[in-house]
Formats: C-alpha cells, structure tokens, sequence
C-alpha cells in the first residue's frame, strides 16, 4: 500500500479504468466502477423503485447487479434495453425481474413507457454509447419517466474529464446542456462521495 501512495491521481484513474474492464458480478461481465456500484446500492435503497430502466446492457452484469438489489428490496423490475442483446450471459436472461428490449433506447420511447406504466419510483441509469448527442437525446427523451426525488444517472462523464479517452464531446457535455434546459433536475454532488468517480455530474436528481 505503501509504494502507491505517491501514484498521481491521473495515474491512479488509469489503473481503476483497466481494472473496471475486469469486473464482474457473479461471475457476469459488469464494467463498473466499485465505488460507484456502492453509491447505486444506497440510490436504490433510498429511493426504493418499482421500475429501473437501464440503457445500454452489454454481457449483463451491472444488470444482473440491479436485479439482485431489488431481490434484496423484495420488489421491482429492470427494464434493459440495448441495441443488441445476443452478448447477454444467460444467467441475466434467466433471471426473472429482468425484461430486454432491443432497439434504439429513442426510438423504443412508447414501447418502454407502455411496459413501465403507472408504476413507480422509476430510476433511470444511462449507459449506452456516451456519445454527446445520443446522450442528450435519452436526456430528452427519457426524464419525464423519472418519478420525483429518484435519478436519472448519466455514465461515465469521466471521458475527457479525468480520463482522456471515449467521445469528445460526451456525456458530461450532454449533462451540462440538458441541465441547462430542464430545470426539473439538479447534478446531486453527495453522490460523488468518495472523490473518484465514473459519473461527475452524473447523478441527476429529480426536483419536481
């Protein structure tokens, strides 16, 4: 422990980065920062959602993660969407809170409010491909699906700033504009508890 403490920062993101490609959860490929895994967990206790959309499921582990949480809540489902699921581990299909949509996160709008109906708190997570105006776009398209006092959280913010990799401009470009216009939603900072995160500014609470 001793011989990293003088590792700059950058440096130290660098090997979290690397690291985070290796994660898994129960053995499922996630790609999660640990740290802000831990944050989701008091997210999803706190708010205690019926409906979690999540955009963007890759193999399925950060997934199969949300789902677990809500067994533990004893309630809920996930609604995942990405525009390709044949990756998704099958211990993720088989689970039984978990539904796939396939397809554009946008153009699915109506599908995905018809299957989250009346039901709530709904929590959104945004991880899909961090590209600015894709990103801005399921901003747009998606916030009025998030129930009042729950999030809509926006991944890796971290590109190009802290990270000097992914699309430029990207997420936290698209955060800062959506912000801009939608008053209905505020960047929660105590979410970004332990300094290092994947997601600055990401945490978008919902006000009103």
């Amino acid at each position: 422990m001793e011989e990293s403490l003088d590792i700059p920062l950058r440096d130290v993101l660098k090997i979290i980065q690397k690291q985070t490609f290796k994660s898994t959860w129960f053995g499922v490929s996630a790609v999660k920062s640990p740290l802000d895994f831990w944050t989701y967990q008091e997210i999803i206790f706190a708010v205690k959602p019926r409906i979690i959309v999540d955009i963007g499921t890759n193999i399925g582990g950060t997934t199969l993660a949300l789902a677990h949480l809500l067994d533990l809540l004893g309630q809920g489902r996930v609604i995942t969407i990405d525009v390709d699921h044949s990756r998704v581990d099958p211990t993720v299909r088989e689970h039984p809170r978990i539904s796939f949509v396939n397809g554009d996160a946008c153009e699915l709008l109506k599908d995905v409010s018809k299957a989250v109906g009346g039901d709530g708190p709904v929590l959104i997570i945004e991880d899909s491909s961090h590209t600015y105006e894709n990103t801005l776009n399921v901003l747009r398209c998606y916030s009025a699906l998030v129930t009042k006092g729950s999030y809509f959280i926006v991944e890796d913010g971290i590109c190009h700033h802290g990270l000097n990799e992914g699309p430029k401009p990207g997420p936290y470009e698209a955060v800062n504009q959506f912000l801009a216009e939608n008053h209905d939603f505020e960047a929660d900072r105590s979410k970004e508890p332990y300094l290092i995160t994947w997601n600055p500014n990401g945490y978008l609470k919902r006000l009103r």
